[in-house]
């Protein structure tokens, strides 16, 4: 018998990118905070990517969300495609692991030094809150 795959609607893949594109950013903001570091140095990072480290906070704010959301975009569409029915939630969590190695370890050092120079753990803390949130997603609208 040939099971196929649901096909998951747009919608369901803008829901993940966003929910989990606004969840993914709070671990490392609230380790910012705890640890009076600098909040701006992730924005900067992420504005580093499109080059505009010299606009306005508020242009540069604009900017690095848009980075995150496209990112965001790319990486959950993947996800939403291949998480299995069953335990989405861990699976997409696991896999938040993996997208931050590729993402911060692999990637980063060769194409954004600025993101690579961030602290490792809260990221990692980033990426595994964003697949729980793709997850989450996933789970609450299992008919295609």
């Amino acid at each position: 018998m040939h099971l196929r795959r649901p096909v998951y609607p747009v919608k369901t893949t803008l829901i993940a990118a966003l929910l989990a594109g606004f969840v993914g950013v709070v671990p490392s903001t609230l380790h910012t905070i705890a640890t009076g570091g600098d909040w701006l140095e992730s924005i900067n990072a992420v504005a580093a990517i499109a080059n505009v480290e010299n606009l306005t906070i508020g242009w540069r704010v604009s900017v690095a969300t848009a980075i995150h959301f496209a990112i965001s975009l790319v990486w959950a569409s993947a996800l939403i495609a291949i998480l299995p029915r069953r335990q989405p939630l861990l699976w997409a969590s696991a896999a938040g692991v993996v997208i931050a190695v590729i993402d911060l370890l692999v990637l980063a050092p060769i194409f954004f030094p600025e993101v690579a120079s961030l602290s490792f753990w809260p990221q990692l803390a980033d990426h595994i809150a964003w697949g729980a949130s793709v997850g989450t997603v996933r789970a609450l609208r299992l008919s295609p």
